[in-house]
């Protein structure tokens, strides 16, 4: 008997010249391909909204697939019925947006007032238990939001914050501060601590380190950090609709939208305008910061 042993195939220079071939052929005509359909995906929703949101009432119901109207049949009063107040038969929703965006900002402040020297401190200065608070930052986020709003319902209902735009931003400062510590605390720990160490030797306390040094440098970061927890704050409903349901002249833009999504009384075209107004202004603070967003939320991923 003799045995024989299977020795492994090389795939040939040529043979695998031709694979390259195919595979590089396949993918430059998938590339567009898939490029083409998921802009079709992202923008046709939001550009039918649009559409209907410019549309009137007897125009949608006679051709509502339409996806091209001529300029006599766009329609401004449906803006105008969002935004008047409610005195003048409108949805108020001027009032949501203020609502909103005072909370939205004061969450961003309250939230970097807390997180920049929160993650300072954890990404440089050495205490017990310091390799354990990253984790506890993170396990906030064990917790669904559901499981924390009826506790959160009868603290505040106790405490009289109820139906107050400060018992909301107490909430989400709490929510959005330890990721933001979290994410901030990486990119304090990429910068040279031998920058810190010949500002120590200029005679710079700490804090002045930290204002004149580590801040500056982490900028990107921290604005980034912060249009992210502006989306968050801009967006959030679960929270809202607990919170400031009874009290309409507190509501937020998204809490407006929802009521409006739940009226039967309520034209189509207009739910549609109030979707844009609430839609836009994330959408151009989005493509302003395009770049600092995406290069603040990925650095400090790295070290070196």
């Amino acid at each position: 008997m003799s045995s024989t042993t299977d020795a492994p195939k090389k795939m040939s220079p040529r043979r695998r010249l031709d694979r390259d071939r195919v595979e590089n052929a396949v993918l430059r005509v998938l590339r567009p391909v898939v490029i083409v359909l998921l802009v079709l995906v992202a923008v046709v929703p939001f550009y039918y909204m649009v559409l209907m949101s410019f549309r009137s009432l007897d125009s949608l119901l006679q051709n509502p697939g339409a996806l091209w109207i001529s300029l006599d049949e766009l329609d401004l009063s449906t803006y105008l019925d969002v935004l008047a107040p409610v005195e003048a038969g409108g949805q108020g929703f001027i009032v949501f947006m203020r609502n909103s965006l005072l909370v939205a900002l004061a969450t961003v402040a309250l939230t970097l007032l807390v997180s920049i020297p929160g993650s300072y401190a954890v990404s440089r200065l050495a205490f017990f238990g310091r390799r354990q608070v990253s984790g506890l930052f993170l396990a906030v986020y064990f917790f669904p939001a559901i499981l924390l709003a009826v506790p959160l319902f009868v603290f505040f209902t106790q405490i009289g914050l109820r139906g107050s735009l400060v018992g909301l931003l107490i909430v989400y400062v709490s929510q959005v501060a330890a990721v933001s510590i979290y994410t901030l605390r990486n990119y304090f720990a990429t910068i040279p601590v031998s920058l810190e160490e010949a500002a120590a030797l200029d005679g710079c306390s700490r804090f002045q380190i930290m204002r004149k040094v580590s801040i500056p440098l982490a900028m990107p970061a921290i604005v980034s950090n912060g249009l992210f927890i502006f989306m968050i704050a801009w967006n959030e409903f679960l929270f809202a609709l607990l919170f400031l349901v009874e009290k309409r002249d507190a509501w937020t833009v998204s809490l407006g939208l929802s009521q409006l999504s739940g009226s039967i009384e309520v034209p189509t075209t207009v739910l549609m305008a109030g979707s844009v107004i609430l839609t836009l202004p994330i959408i151009a603070l989005f493509f302003a910061s395009e770049r600092l967003l995406v290069g603040g939320l990925t650095a400090g991923a790295e070290k070196g």
